[in-house]
Formats: C-alpha cells, sequence, structure tokens
C-alpha cells in the first residue's frame, strides 16, 4: 500500500490504527541522529498526540540528495520515494545547506502528502540531536493532524514549531510558491541565522577526526618537534621573543598549516554557476571549510605544545639549557620553548601534509556526504538515489 490518501482538510490515514514515520536520512551523521531518534519517537509521540495513537518509525539511509540541492527536485523525490512504501508520513533528514530564494532552509513540509525535509545545519552546532528530535516530533504533529488547505487560507504554524519561530530565534516562516510541493516552509536569515548554518556544517564535518585523519602529517610535525626541542638556538630564541612574537608565531604557523592544507587538497570550492544562490553556496561552503579545518589544527596544536612539554621535561638539561641561554630552566622557560617548539613543529606538519593523498586530507576535512556532494560537483552526477 502506498502513502495514505487524504482525507477532509489533509489529514493522513493511519493504517490499522497505526501511523508510520519513516526517517529518510542521509548517510553518515543524518543517519545516526534518525536511529537514535527512533528508539525514543513512537513513544514521545504516542503521548504528545495525546489520542490514543499509536506510532511506528522507520529508518532508511539512503543518499536521496545526490546530484541535486534544489528544493523542488528534493521534495518531488521524497513523494515519489514514500508513495512506493507503506508509510503516512516521512521526514527527510539531510546534513546540506538547502536554500531558497538566498534564505537558509530549516525545514519544507507537504501537508497534502505528508512530507517534509529538514536540513540539519540551521539547528546549529550544539544539542542537534535535540534540536532534530523537536523540530521532527513538532513536524510529525502538524502533519497527521488536521490542517488549513490552501482555499481556506495559508496553512497555520503547527503548535509545536512555534518555538522555532520566534522573536529569541533567527527561524521564521517563509513564503512558498504556488507550483512547488511543499505549503509551509521555515528558514533562517540575519547574521545569526548563517552562523547557526556555518557552525552546523562545521559540525557535521567533525573537525576533530582532523587530527587522526592526517597521519604522515602529524608524523612530521612531532618529529620537527622533538628535534627543535634539541637545539640550542632554538632555546635561545624561545626565551628571547615576547609573548607578542611568540602570539604572532603560532598564529602564521596556524595560517601556513590551514592555507597549505585547503590548497593541496583541493578543497577550496569553486562555484560554475553564476546564480545568486549558488555564490551564497560557495561562500558558505568555503567558511565552513576554513573553520573545519581551523579547528583541526588548532587542536592538533594543542596536541603539539603538551607532546612537546612532556618531551621538553624529560630530555633537557637545566645545566646545559643555563649554561647556552643565561637562563635557568624553570616553568616558565618550558611553557615557552614548548609553545615555540609548536609553532615551529606546525610548519614542518604542512610540509609533511604534502605527502598525504588528496583523498586522505578530505577525508579528515569532511563528512562521508559532504566528500560524495563535492565529488558529484567536480565529475556530475553518474546515477540517481537508490529507489
Amino acid at each position: 500500500m502506498g502513502v495514505a490518501e487524504a482525507k477532509g482538510p489533509n489529514m493522513r490515514v493511519p493504517s490499522q490504527g497505526v501511523t508510520v514515520v519513516a526517517l529518510l536520512a542521509d548517510p553518515d551523521a543524518p543517519t545516526e541522529i534518525a536511529q537514535r531518534m527512533a528508539r525514543i519517537l513512537p513513544a514521545r509521540l504516542a503521548d504528545k498526540s495525546g489520542e490514543g495513537r499509536r506510532f511506528e518509525v522507520e529508518v532508511v539511509s539512503e543518499p536521496f540528495t545526490s546530484g541535486a540541492e534544489d528544493l523542488p527536485t528534493l521534495m518531488r523525490r521524497i513523494m515519489d520515494r514514500g508513495s512506493a512504501e507503506n508509510w503516512d508520513v516521512v521526514i527527510a533528514l539531510t546534513d546540506l545547506p538547502l536554500l531558497s530564494h538566498g534564505r537558509k532552509l530549516v525545514v519544507d513540509l507537504s501537508h497534502e502528502h505528508g512530507l517534509a525535509l529538514l536540513s540539519l545545519p540551521p539547528l546549529g552546532g550544539l544539542w542537534l540531536q535535540t534540536r532534530a528530535r523537536r523540530v521532527v516530533e513538532a513536524v510529525v504533529l502538524g502533519l497527521v493532524g488536521p490542517q488549513a488547505t490552501q482555499a481556506q487560507g495559508p496553512v497555520p504554524s503547527p503548535p509545536l514549531l512555534r518555538p522555532f519561530a520566534g522573536r529569541l530565534t533567527p527561524i521564521h516562516p517563509s513564503p512558498v510558491g504556488e507550483e512547488e510541493t511543499a505549503d509551509l516552509r521555515y528558514v533562517v536569515s540575519g547574521l545569526r541565522g548563517y552562523l547557526r548554518v556555518l557552525f552546523g556544517m562545521v559540525r557535521a564535518n567533525r573537525p576533530w577526526r582532523l587530527v587522526p585523519g592526517l597521519s604522515k602529517a602529524l608524523a612530521a610535525a612531532l618529529a620537527t618537534g622533538a628535534i627543535a626541542t634539541l637545539d640550542s638556538t632554538v632555546w635561545s630564541l624561545a626565551g628571547a621573543l615576547s609573548v607578542p612574537r611568540l602570539v604572532i608565531a603560532m598564529v602564521g604557523s596556524l595560517g601556513i598549516m590551514i592555507g597549505w592544507l585547503i590548497v593541496d587538497g583541493e578543497l577550496w570550492h569553486r562555484s560554475t554557476e553564476l546564480s545568486r544562490e549558488a555564490r551564497q553556496r560557495a561562500r558558505l561552503y568555503n567558511a565552513s571549510t576554513v573553520v573545519t579545518v581551523g579547528i583541526g589544527v588548532l587542536v592538533c596544536y594543542g596536541g603539539l605544545v603538551v607532546i612537546n612539554l612532556l618531551w621538553a621535561l624529560f630530555i633537557v638539561n637545566d645545566r646545559v639549557f643555563a649554561s647556552t641561554t643565561q637562563t635557568p630552566l624553570h616553568a616558565t622557560e618550558y611553557l615557552t620553548l614548548s609553545w615555540f617548539v609548536a609553532s615551529i613543529a606546525t610548519v614542518g606538519g604542512a610540509l609533511g601534509s604534502g605527502l598525504e593523498s588528496d583523498e586522505a586530507i578530505r577525508a579528515a576535512a569532511y563528512s562521508k556526504r559532504e566528500q560524495e556532494r563535492r565529488h558529484m560537483l567536480r565529475n556530475g552526477p553518474s546515477h540517481e538515489p537508490s529507489q
């Protein structure tokens, strides 16, 4: 049986007294979020509906956004996918940022077809699981309940979704074209909305994976740091540099590492389209790339400081150090030396990253779904998502 037919004013008809909710999720983070959500969603929906309804939740993981980022195409795909299954409601989750007339989409809803498309990045980088679950709960309850039709006037906001569209958040309703499948849309706009989308994208990329993902670059950085710690010239330089110069050395080394990874790994996105949305999307992707790589490199830098400090405590002789620099070796000297050596080692790591394959750098910097998206943009779509 396909999706239940609408009865009355856009009400979904549950099959055999059970409302079947499908969470159609892109691979990687969206699928993980959907799977965790599915464990508690039936009970929470039944409790919130208050009408004796029962719910079943199915999770389907497939790249339904492959080769397309425009909303009408994605909503048609979701509708076609749902019509082939025994689902009453279909909620699609993706970690790709989607745009609607220059604004970042949060969720598209179609009450007539029982569909919704949720973009996770606008929910921000913190408490994503909780925020996504709350939005999905509100959307499902809005889709299975009675809603006004287009002929009766504008579709009202689902009551439980209103907290996401208040004055304290950048999320608000947006107009929907008459020819579109959706009949209700929420977007984010302004600086706060941009930052929420940006940090949501960065979270999806999981920048902490950059540390173990760049093994050759880290090996080069550690080797450089181990050798530099034993160099008496480095001792003298570290003691002679003021704090502002040490900060400049740190910022410079971090900038070199970030820039080299982006250039060498071909991470910079150049849009081939001339539309306003394409340029806006390219700026957003490049900003997320810089922040993602920057966080990963900063984590590496902090680890290098700690490792260099431990190495210095073990290997540097205080009498040799004092005779060379004319300065006694105290805690301040250990910290200064480790800090300066970390900057030197980071530059060595940047050179070592040239030994990494482009695929390794991209795998470390991006989520699996983002890698697929970039591959599709470079090589063109080779197939539609599986049905």
